[in-house]
């Protein structure tokens, strides 16, 4: 009954706040009347047992809400960060340019063919050990001889042919009689001069008998007889002259022809000369081809220039081979060298002389060497990763070369280009840029402290510290986001 009122009670309650009044009749037949005021009262206020109850739930959420505030500000409490730390200290320090490379002989001997020939088989083997002078190769030489016998035979026609020349100049007789030739043509040419003069002064009387004739012809001392006779013998006079002059041309002519043909003899004695010349010319250039083919067949034995071991047979088998196929190389394996080739940026900073460090060459041991040679040439080379590279050859020394390292054989190396014994280092991790400097933090009393560093050398894996730190600070590596001026720090 109890229940029912509470329960009707607490509907009218809600009605009266939705300002509308729904009563439930569980019996519409007949309606239950409203409780009274004080029964109103009774049911608003708890029983005794109830507020005891009730008094201690107070405390309980206070205490409650204290732990939940601790909770959640212990969960928000920023905890150390788990940092790695390393110890900034004094040590060596190396700066190098690494780099690869390969072995190579210091010296290397390829003995080719001299001639061209038939070459006997090769008796010696990769690996063979040699001195020098010990025969490695032979040639068979008798195509030389024949070559020699060949030249030796010209040489003797073309001395035949030389003493032949005299032969061929003309005898002392035929220039006696050249000379007689021309006395007799000059006399000849007198003897004509002198008719010529006789018959000029024959032809000059004619001419002044006629001339009288006329003078006395026309006085008519004289028939006309007379002086047609006297112009007839001008007229003989003057063809007898004639006559003498072309013999005097005819004499002039001889003498000219007789002094010629005695020049000509002259020319003949003279011009077997320049054959003596030839023959001399052509004994010489047979002379030195015999005197290389002399050697060359000296040199079909071929030996070793030097002690070594034998490190390519390239040509074994019997050929005939051209000269200058390369047959076989020998070289001294205990004198070996480096060739590295490096970044022309990087190959500036190398100086001869300077320690370089040798390993993965298939030892466990460190290798010792100092650079010989940079190249001053560079050359073009295409990367693994398809990019033109300017690159210079670097040759260096090796320091007891170990007897199982051979001619071509890969190494890596390392060109310690500076070093300092005493430096004060620290990790290149512990570096990280504050603007436009370099910053580490330092771990103070477990919390980061950044601090600002000024830096000298740098190696791939450390720095030389100038100012900022001092040996025995502990920085740490790696610096996240989380760690931040202050931020307490431990360490992982």
């Amino acid at each position: 009954m109890k229940n029912n009122e509470r329960q009707l009670t607490t509907e009218h309650t809600r009605s009266n706040q939705t300002g509308s009044i729904h009563t439930r009749d569980p019996h519409p037949a007949a309606a239950e009347p409203q409780p009274t005021a004080k029964a109103q009262a009774e049911q608003a206020s708890p029983p005794p047992s109830s507020k005891r109850k009730r008094s201690w739930k107070p405390a309980v959420y206070a205490l409650g809400g204290v732990g939940f505030v601790a909770l959640v500000g212990w969960a928000f409490w920023p905890s150390p960060v788990p940092v790695d730390m390393a110890v900034v200290e004094r040590g060596l320090l190396q700066v190098t340019v690494e780099t690869e490379g390969k072995t190579r002989l210091r010296e290397r001997f390829e003995i080719a063919a001299p001639v061209d020939g038939r070459l006997e088989r090769i008796s010696v083997r990769v690996g063979d050990p040699v001195s020098s002078g010990d025969v490695i190769a032979r040639i068979d030489p008798l195509p030389l001889a024949s070559q020699v016998q060949s030249i030796q035979a010209q040489i003797q026609r073309l001395e035949a042919e030389k003493r032949g020349v005299d032969t061929q100049r003309p005898k002392a007789a035929s220039l006696v009689q050249a000379e007689a030739s021309i006395a007799a043509a000059q006399a000849r040419y007198q003897q004509t001069l002198a008719q010529q003069a006789e018959a000029q002064a024959t032809w000059e009387q004619a001419q002044r008998e006629r001339q009288r004739i006329e003078d006395l012809f026309g006085q008519g001392a004289i028939p006309r007889q007379a002086l047609e006779e006297a112009e007839l013998a001008v007229t003989n006079r003057g063809q007898i002259l004639t006559v003498r002059q072309l013999e005097v041309e005819q004499a002039q002519a001889a003498v000219l022809s007789a002094q010629q043909g005695l020049q000509l003899l002259q020319a003949q004695q003279r011009d077997p000369d320049y054959l003596l010349q030839v023959y001399d010319a052509q004994i010489r250039s047979l002379e030195a081809e015999l005197a290389s083919l002399a050697d060359s067949a000296q040199r079909t034995t071929l030996t070793s220039p030097s002690a070594g071991q034998v490190l390519r047979v390239h040509q074994e088998s019997t050929r005939f081979v051209p000269a200058g196929t390369v047959l076989v190389e020998v070289g001294d394996p205990g004198q070996l060298e480096l060739e590295m080739d490096v970044l022309s940026s990087d190959a500036v900073r190398i100086q001869p002389g300077d320690p370089v460090q040798i390993r993965q060459w298939g030892g466990a041991e460190v290798l010792q060497g100092s650079v010989r040679t940079v190249e001053p040439a560079a050359f073009t080379k295409v990367s693994a990763l398809g990019v033109e590279e300017q690159r210079v050859n670097i040759i260096a020394n090796i320091e007891d070369p170990p007897a199982r390292l051979g001619d071509g054989y890969r190494i890596e190396a390392e060109v310690i280009i500076w070093q300092n014994e005493e430096a004060l280092k620290l990790p290149l991790s512990a570096l990280f840029r504050c603007q436009e400097e370099w910053c580490v933090y330092v771990a103070e009393e477990g919390r980061a402290q950044a601090r600002q560093v000024a830096l000298g050398q740098r190696s791939t894996t450390a720095a030389e510290v100038l100012e900022g730190l001092e040996a025995g600070e502990t920085v740490i590596l790696y610096p996240s986001d989380q760690v931040q001026p202050g931020r307490r720090i431990q360490p992982r």
